[in-house]
């Protein structure tokens, strides 16, 4: 499974916070790494430099083997606060994918 980190200009997408996030959603999604061949991570401040509530977004988009790719995002005040609900919903999402096509 192979993440790519994206950043607007106005988010820092040093190394040091690239790893972070990257070693945290692969953690967080290790269980369906074998469904999942790319996952690519974009995040923006909806505001630019102005300060606002729930202006951070981040898009997860998932490309599934042999099936359509998947995107889930969530806005909130910090980028730790936007990974952390983008993931949940991310696994909320390949959980319902994968127990429907399990079932058939």
């Amino acid at each position: 499974m192979k993440i790519q980190f994206n950043t607007d200009k106005t988010i820092n997408g040093d190394e040091k916070h690239q790893t972070v996030f990257t070693s945290q959603i692969a953690e967080e999604l290790k269980r369906y790494q074998s469904h999942i061949t790319r996952i690519e991570v974009h995040l923006s401040d909806e505001n630019g430099k102005k300060e606002g509530m729930n202006d951070i977004r981040c898009l997860l988009e998932a490309r599934l083997e042999g099936r359509q790719p998947i995107a889930v995002s969530c806005q909130d005040d910090t980028v730790e606060l936007a990974v952390s609900g983008a993931i949940d919903k991310l696994q909320t999402a390949l959980e319902t994918i994968l127990e429907r096509t399990s079932n058939h």
